[in-house]
């Protein structure tokens, strides 16, 4: 055995396909970010006057997966710090991605955070909210300065908790005497202004930036810029390229997914000791990434909507078991409710399920088909969507995140 995975290991030492795998990762911030001078420039336009002192408007990123909104804000952030440094002026920038579990699903641990990152300390729980909140402003409040809070995905901070930190954040500037609080926001969910309290949205969304899609030839752009880099001379086969970017085109416009169909289809060559990545490994790459795209989003959504789909999860089960055909809403809502007793969790109404039922079915993890009961209304029958192979693995992720 050890012998194999000797010849295993100098087979990847030796005959590397790439150069620098890093500039295809997701993290990865290039010197040119392709196809989004325009929302670059507007960034810089709304942010500019923190060089003069001056408070600059909260400001709200959308657009799709991959289209460059944290890429670009990032981008913006840094030459502003360069300037400021080199001018003399203290201005604080501060990232929190609200999708990390244990750091956005409470208001509690998002001050939490942002205390950590400012160079403040507090309990990780025990202390009333309010108190959290003083320490906060007690911290930032200890100089003249002007801060900048970039939330990322904070679609999900709201889904998790509520508009109410984000209102509270916008607030504290009328309390503030020497200090002053930019707030960015970034989201994935277009219509998300449209669905949060209207006294947040008039104190949030004071300028607003549509990031749209890359096409097709923007998206080989990207790849063609990043290839000359990741990967040694002559490794990709003609049109590997265009198929990850038609690929991702498909994919509503998402480079993050045309870059990772790249760097996985190279693993998957490097592992097989092939010289060349060729379509097949393209293909191969796209099976992969949809299968851990699924268990990513099991594992990352809120704890209802794991309740609702666990019970989706062993409904069918059951059903399959005793070979007792389809289920219903009604047939949910039933399991949810026992799940929920199991693990402890807060038990919604049934039309609220009936929503994250709808929210499940559109991430396409079911298939809820609305059905006619005449006179007795309309009903929805469920279908498990997920892939068998991967019905184990999704079973382990919810029973560890709910406790059962």
């Amino acid at each position: 055995m050890s012998s194999k995975l000797d010849n295993i290991f100098n087979s990847v030492i030796e005959n590397s396909l790439f150069n620098e795998k890093q500039v295809l990762q997701a993290n990865y911030n290039p010197d040119n970010i392709s196809h989004r001078d325009s929302q670059i420039e507007q960034i810089a336009s709304i942010l500019a006057p923190v060089l003069r002192g001056e408070k600059a408007s909260n400001l709200f990123l959308y657009g799709k997966t991959g289209t460059g909104k944290t890429l670009s804000v990032q981008y913006v952030s840094e030459e502003i710090l360069k300037r400021a440094k080199d001018m003399g002026i203290e201005i604080r920038i501060e990232y929190l991605n609200c999708k990390l579990k244990k750091v956005a699903d409470t208001e509690y641990r998002i001050l939490a955070a942002l205390i950590h990152k400012l160079g403040g300390e507090v309990a990780a729980t025990g202390l009333p909210t309010g108190k959290v909140y003083d320490k906060f402003v007690d911290l930032i409040e200890n100089k003249k300065q002007l801060i900048i809070l970039i939330f990322d995905e904070i679609d999900q901070a709201v889904k998790k908790i509520s508009d109410n930190f984000l209102y509270s954040l916008t607030r504290l500037n009328a309390e503030l005497t020497k200090s002053q609080i930019s707030l960015i926001g970034i989201s994935n969910d277009v219509t998300f202004l449209e669905n949060i309290d209207p006294r947040v949205r008039s104190s949030l969304g004071e300028e607003e930036i549509i990031f749209p899609p890359y096409n097709a030839p923007q998206l080989l752009d990207i790849l063609h810029e990043r290839c000359k880099r990741a990967f040694k001379k002559g490794v990709l086969e003609e049109g590997v390229l265009q198929k990850c970017a038609a690929f991702a085109a498909r994919e509503h416009g998402d480079a993050r997914r045309a870059l990772d169909l790249l760097r996985v289809a190279g693993e998957l060559a490097e592992r097989d000791g092939s010289k060349l990545i060729t379509e097949n490994y393209i293909d191969s790459a796209n099976k992969k990434i949809e299968k851990d795209k699924i268990l990513a989003i099991i594992e990352s959504e809120p704890t209802q909507f794991q309740n609702v789909l666990y019970s989706i999860l062993q409904l069918t089960k059951e059903r399959d078991k005793n070979n007792l055909g389809s289920f219903f809403t009604g047939d949910v809502y039933d399991s949810y409710q026992k799940v929920c007793l199991e693990g402890k969790s807060e038990v919604l109404t049934q039309r609220r399920v009936s929503d994250i039922i709808a929210e499940i079915d559109m991430l396409g993890l079911i298939n809820a088909r609305v059905i006619s009961k005449g006179r007795h209304g309309r009903t929805r029958e469920i279908k498990l969507s997920i892939p068998s192979n991967l019905l184990i693995k999704a079973e382990a992720i919810l029973k560890e995140s709910l406790n059962l």
